[in-house]
């Protein structure tokens, strides 16, 4: 199956000159959707993982799954604001402006071997300032994002 028909690039979304990928045909077909989880979950089943990390909002639709198939916590990255308690934050650039990314600062254990998952790699800008965040945490030994997995691909840092 090749999960590329199942992706509708959006010109100018949400900006003029901005090529939006909309996933949710995928989401919506139970075939695209189980073949996409299945090759997420065999891609990363053999990974010894204690957290995967979501990032808002549509890293929310794989990464619980992953989680679960590995054994591990999930965190959600959200935008600023949206986390009731003490956070971590990490600003980064898009390709129509900036934001930042926020999670849970006690969401990450020293010695934690985190997974970062985000729906598709444009410019890798938030998977980026997701493994920046988690560098610059109390937790990191050292830094080494190893893959990131996404909807085009693996990134390797």
């Amino acid at each position: 199956m090749n999960l590329r028909d199942y992706i509708e690039e959006v010109p100018d979304f949400p900006e003029k000159g901005v090529s939006f990928k909309d996933i949710t045909p995928l989401l919506e077909d139970p075939a695209a959707f189980a073949y996409a989880a299945r090759a997420l979950m065999d891609f990363t089943e053999s990974l010894k993982i204690d957290k995967v990390v979501g990032i808002e909002s549509r890293g929310y639709f794989f990464a619980p799954l992953l989680a679960f198939r590995l054994g591990a916590g999930f965190i959600p990255a959200r935008k600023p604001g949206k986390l009731p308690r003490k956070t971590r934050s990490q600003r980064y650039d898009l390709e129509y402006g900036n934001d930042a990314l926020e999670i849970h600062e006690a969401s990450i254990s020293k010695g934690d071997r985190v997974l970062i998952h985000d729906d598709v790699l444009a410019t890798g800008g938030t998977a980026r300032a997701m493994c920046c965040l988690l560098y610059t945490s109390d937790a990191a030994d050292e830094y080494n994002p190893g893959w990131v997995s996404g909807g085009g691909g693996g990134w390797g840092g």
